[in-house]
């Protein structure tokens, strides 16, 4: 006798993947403004030294050697900071981190304003260098979180603008005050503007909603929870993007040593000697050796960051515009970068031995200011080849190592001044030895970067922000729900309709 066959159980619906985050545009570019506005005020911080260097040697007797371990003393704790807030990022928010940072830099302007003296000077670049290591590639990873990765091109060049923005109307302002106030004044004016920026972003800079896969009951949970508009979509869309993203997760030495990641240092490390060089030599070398006045050295420094904020405001862009196209991003991203290092680097090796005053100041400006657009470039191919959970992480390593120059290269500049027959001579040196470091990151750089051979490399799942994978268009990321083109949830495509 043959038994009845059991009946098979019913099929289960498939589950309906869950919505993308909705862009919410209003926010994202209110966020983005107030980056750029503490980037402003970081870059301000670090160039105040620079622009007040000639009459702090004159009242304090200080020689160049002494001047330059000042300087490089910025960059004692610039890189161990940055590295660690990176992996700290992943359990606190970036709000609090921001807030921190902007505080602790008012309070580092405050030893000089009490006693002007060496040491005083020296502690209050170790704190503020302490508290603006993280600052860039912090307020990168919080920016990145209200864009998706297809949009995030102008927002990135707008934060980097912020470093070129700082020293285009710190130069004027801050020369003017230290030449009608006295150069403590310069001091103060930062820490107070310092203070003002944390009360506001401590009121509106909240997370966004892209990549957050922060451990629940972190710091960051509760900050969200208290966000005064109580904006319910917003809620929505963070939970969402919380249970849809991409959880996997690598070693760090895999991704750490990666050639994208490597290239993605080495060119920041090119571009870091000359932005330390610049801030700490240039409008002394300006005084000294070409007799600008105080006010004509100030807009010239001025006129090199506008050239790279023209540079910041139109290259990333275009490389939104590429990707969208399908362009790789070893061509879009890495190899710009290296190209303006190296270009950067030449310019510097040629600028000492021309005569003419105006291709002398053409070549000042492509070498202190053409290498501008690597900064918000080296983050853009370091973040395609890391998991969201770890870029906070990854940025804060690479932030670290790429802006060493700022502890050797202040210091071996002042050395090489005070060791000199002259100090012609001596600043000839630092410039030949600078473009060598520049030539070598740069060529590091345009051969090491290569994104879609390493997420081959690595076996990155293919992630739902990437525009090249996943063909959407900018305005999809505003979608309140899934394709109809979706994939269900045992990887099948649906039938045409």
């Amino acid at each position: 006798m043959v038994e009845p066959s059991t009946p098979a159980p019913p099929r289960e619906p498939a589950a309906t993947a869950p919505p993308r985050p909705v862009f919410d545009r209003r926010r994202a570019w209110l966020i983005t403004a107030l980056i750029v506005a503490f980037m402003l005020i970081n870059y301000a911080d670090k160039s105040v030294l620079g622009l007040a260097a000639v009459p702090i040697m004159d009242e304090l007797g200080i020689s160049n050697s002494t001047y330059g371990m000042i300087s490089s003393s910025f960059a004692l704790l610039f890189s161990l900071s940055g590295l660690v807030v990176g992996f700290v990022s992943a359990r606190v928010s970036s709000r609090v981190l921001l807030f921190t940072m902007a505080v602790v830099w008012a309070v580092a302007q405050l030893p000089v304003l009490i006693v002007a003296s060496v040491p005083a000077l020296v502690a209050g670049r170790v704190l503020l260098g302490a508290a603006e290591g993280p600052a860039a590639s912090m307020s990168m990873h919080a920016l990145y979180k209200w864009f998706p990765a297809n949009l995030r091109g102008l927002p990135s060049a707008l934060q980097i603008s912020g470093a070129a923005l700082g020293t285009l109307f710190a130069a004027p302002v801050v020369t003017w005050l230290i030449t009608g106030f006295g150069w403590r004044s310069a001091f103060l004016v930062l820490a107070v503007t310092s203070v003002v920026w944390s009360l506001l972003w401590w009121r509106v800079g909240h997370d966004g909603p892209y990549g957050e896969d922060r451990v629940p009951g972190t710091r960051d949970d509760a900050s969200r929870d208290r966000d005064r508009d109580g904006d319910r979509n917003r809620a929505r869309d963070r939970a969402l993007a919380s249970a849809s993203a991409p959880r996997e997760r690598l070693p760090y030495r895999r991704l750490l040593l990666n050639g994208t990641v490597l290239g993605s240092i080495a060119g920041a490390f090119g571009a870091s000697w000359a932005l330390a060089l610049s801030h700490a030599w240039l409008p002394v070398y300006l005084r000294t050796q070409l007799d600008l006045t105080p006010g004509a050295a100030a807009g010239l420094i001025s006129a090199i960051s506008g050239f790279s904020l023209v540079l910041l405001l139109s290259v990333p862009p275009l490389v939104d515009r590429l990707r969208r196209r399908g362009r790789s991003a070893r061509w879009s991203t890495g190899a710009p970068q290296g190209i303006a290092v190296i270009l950067a680097a030449v310019a510097m090796a040629t600028f000492p031995f021309v005569d003419g005053t105006a291709p002398h100041l053409v070549l000042l400006a492509l070498a202190f200011g053409g290498h501008a657009i690597v900064f918000p470039l080296h983050y853009m191919t370091a973040s395609a080849v890391v998991p969201p959970l770890q870029r906070g992480a990854v940025f804060g390593v690479v932030a670290a190592t790429g802006t060493l120059p700022g502890l050797v290269a202040p210091y071996l500049t002042g050395r090489l001044l005070d060791s000199a027959d002259s100090a012609g001579t001596g600043y000839t040196h630092a410039f030949l030895l600078s473009a060598a470091v520049m030539l070598v990151c740069g060529v590091l750089a345009l051969a090491a970067i290569r994104p879609e051979r390493d997420v081959r490399r690595l076996g990155l799942a293919v992630r739902a922000e990437d525009p090249r994978t996943q063909g959407h268009r900018a305005e999809d990321s505003r979608a309140d729900g899934p394709r109809a083109d979706a994939p269900q949830a045992d990887g099948s495509k649906p039938l045409a309709q």
